[in-house]
């Protein structure tokens, strides 16, 4: 091949080569030479020998910047972000530098900073309408503001906090603590009912859409489902039902009637919310740390979610890797392959692409008919912690280990 190619270039003695570029080399998809062309001077390329001006791929990823735009307010990791559900024109983000904010989605214009936390922000929410805002801090502190106001109107101490969750059509806020109660308060007034279970901790919680149900999954791997009203426990799964590890996730269908469970055992369990029973379990056999002798270091799941138009969930593992499954049948349908552990899911509201953020870094989306990528995005030198996907799935937004939140305009590709 070098004699072949040596005489091919002889031939062109008489003119100028200005550049040898090896396509075979690069193997660049479509759209990567498209967009590697447009950065390129060809007035310079002369000039240049031929590994100069060609900028590693490791350089070139970290000079790809897909966002719209950055929030860089805060001075350490940004832990959580979400948007408020009445108009999806702002965010809020929390973060390591014990400060919450809340900021136009559209220009990063801060309408409220969040002070008063005492250590790292890792809940931040809004309320059903958006007129509130709840922050919650590893210690426990939680904070309620007016978002129009700006001003702080509720705040109360709890153990070290799991989780905080708004009900789903009321100013009620809920959290879950290391001690393992649930304590539920009407905002602003704090009246307040405490849902409590042995002492281990309430790892994850979620308000069904009826608003008068919480699911809660727990430490030592069972999971409740709580009358918010009366204050009891409908259903408990546990011994071998339950799992056999800490619940880390759990969602639900868009009805309610199914709960999806996350677990560091690496499955995920179906259960019924009106019955208590568990109707499927899912759990991809072959992963990375199967066969090892701590169970701790199982292929945890660290993310679920259910598709809202087809009988589909998907499960996020710490290996990277991306399962979706048809739960009518459980028969797992793709698996979508990550370089690096998966930190969260998100299902578009009215599709089938489903979106992972990844300690790589990187947004993805993937369509779950055909288990494709469909698109990629960077623009964080960290691994992505959380992110959150409006409504019209037309934008996403990040929080990043690189102490930055970015928003990313999303491509609409044929749903």
């Amino acid at each position: 091949l070098d004699y072949v190619a040596g005489n091919a270039i002889e031939l062109h003695g008489d003119e100028e080569i200005v550049e040898v570029i090896d396509l075979n080399e690069m193997e660049p998809g479509p759209d990567d030479l498209a967009d590697d062309l447009e950065d390129v001077d060809f007035e310079d390329a002369g000039n240049a020998d031929d590994d100069e001006g060609w900028e590693t791929e490791d350089e070139m990823e970290a000079e790809q910047d897909d966002s719209e735009l950055t929030f860089s307010k805060h001075t350490g990791s940004v832990f959580c972000v979400s948007l408020d559900p009445a108009t999806n024109s702002m965010a809020v983000t929390g973060g390591e530098d014990d400060k919450a904010y809340v900021w136009r989605v559209s220009d990063g214009e801060v309408l409220l900073e969040c002070t008063g936390h005492k250590d790292s922000v890792t809940c931040a929410l809004f309320s059903h309408d958006s007129s509130m805002v709840a922050t919650g801090d590893m210690s426990g502190m939680i904070k309620v503001w007016k978002v129009d106001t700006k001003e702080e109107i509720w705040s109360f101490e709890v153990g070290d906090l799991e989780w905080l969750e708004w009900h789903p059509c009321a100013p009620v806020l809920l959290a879950g603590t290391d001690d393992g109660n649930v304590w539920m308060w009407k905002i602003p007034s704090g009246d307040c009912k405490t849902f409590q279970s042995s002492a281990c901790q309430a790892t994850s919680g979620k308000v069904l859409p009826d608003g008068k149900r919480a699911v809660v999954g727990y430490e030592d791997g069972t999971v409740r489902v709580w009358d918010l009203k009366q204050g009891n426990a409908i259903h408990v799964i546990k011994g071998r039902d339950a799992h056999q590890g800490a619940l880390t996730c759990l969602a639900c269908n868009k009805d309610g009637s199914l709960v999806l469970t996350g677990s560091v055992d690496g499955c995920a369990k179906l259960i019924n919310t009106a019955t208590g029973k568990v109707v499927g379990v899912f759990s991809v056999e072959d992963g990375k740390a199967k066969g090892s002798p701590d169970k701790e270091e199982s292929n945890s799941v660290e993310s679920v979610g259910f598709c809202n138009i087809l009988p589909l969930v998907a499960l996020a593992y710490l290996d990277g890797t991306l399962a979706i499954y048809d739960f009518s049948t459980q028969v797992l349908r793709h698996r979508c392959q990550h370089e690096a552990g998966i930190v969260h899911l998100q299902w578009e509201e009215s599709s089938s692409v489903v979106s992972t953020c990844c300690l790589d870094g990187a947004l993805r989306l993937w369509d779950a008919r055909s288990g494709s990528l469909v698109c990629e995005y960077r623009g964080h030198t960290a691994e992505i912690l959380n992110f959150t996907i409006n409504r019209e799935a037309s934008l996403a937004v990040t929080a990043s280990g690189d102490n930055q939140a970015k928003v990313f305009c999303l491509q609409r590709p044929d749903r």
